[in-house]
């Protein structure tokens, strides 16, 4: 069952969040070297908008977002996600959690070469027990809804990389989770594709109030931000609203 609403958290003006995180430290060890990557990092991100996550190479964005998604754990600090304090969950029950409220795209796409679109997409569906036919029919209907109609028997390789990039954002909205992270969505793509994708996600992963998270380096899609925070060295150093005019 995925997150409701309700469990999301409140900020002490009333904003409703997806995501907080509080003086999160995370380190990594190259052979006697310790690597600081996350200096007690302070980020939010607002249920129902689209928030970006940006800042220069090697600055920590995908170390930060991996421990927000649950796949890396954190030293320190406090971690609520939809409502749920990550840091407190057990192996099984964080895999349950990921699987049922957290959709993922990659800049890679990472898309199955032996399976063909709708395969690929109904994938999260069929993790979570669902027949392959009925999950697959599922994965369709959202293709065809994401522009697809008549691609979707096709294999990765037979597709063009906007028609792939698709393929990823139905498999990460299939299940209908609370929050979708997207890692690099536009930046294998030209300008025009890279748009196309971005109002895909503003249209169709926005809806029944879910929130999504992008992280990115690609300025051209900035217009799409609700809200933009700016990550330099560890920490976040300055949150802005999408509309505030050039961010950078």
């Amino acid at each position: 069952m995925t997150a409701t609403l309700e469990t999301t958290k409140t900020a002490a003006d009333g904003t409703r969040l997806a995501v907080r995180c509080k003086g999160i430290e995370k380190s990594f060890r190259a052979g006697e070297t310790q690597i600081r990557v996350l200096r007690g990092t302070d980020f939010v991100a607002e249920a129902g908008k689209m928030n970006f996550l940006v800042g220069p190479s090697g600055c920590g964005k995908t170390t930060l977002i991996s421990v927000f998604g649950g796949i890396l754990s954190c030293e320190e600090g406090e971690l609520d996600v939809l409502g749920h304090d990550l840091r407190t969950m057990r192996n099984g029950k964080l895999a349950d959690f990921r699987l049922n409220n957290l959709g993922f795209i990659f800049q890679q796409f990472n898309l199955l070469p032996a399976l063909n679109a709708e395969e690929n997409a109904s994938l999260p569906l069929v993790a979570r027990g669902e027949s392959n036919r009925r999950a697959e029919r599922t994965a369709r209907d959202l293709l065809e809804r994401l522009g697809l109609e008549g691609q979707t028997k096709k294999m990765p390789s037979q597709l063009s990389g906007g028609q792939q990039q698709r393929v990823a954002i139905a498999r990460a909205l299939v299940h209908e989770p609370r929050l979708l992270i997207c890692d690099e969505p536009t930046a294998s793509l030209d300008a025009a594709s890279g748009h196309t994708v971005m109002e895909l996600l503003r249209d169709v992963a926005l809806e029944g109030d879910r929130s999504v998270i992008v992280v990115t380096h690609d300025n051209r899609i900035f217009e799409f931000a609700d809200r933009i925070s700016r990550m330099a060295d560890g920490q976040i150093t300055r949150t802005e609203s999408g509309n505030d005019g050039d961010p950078e």
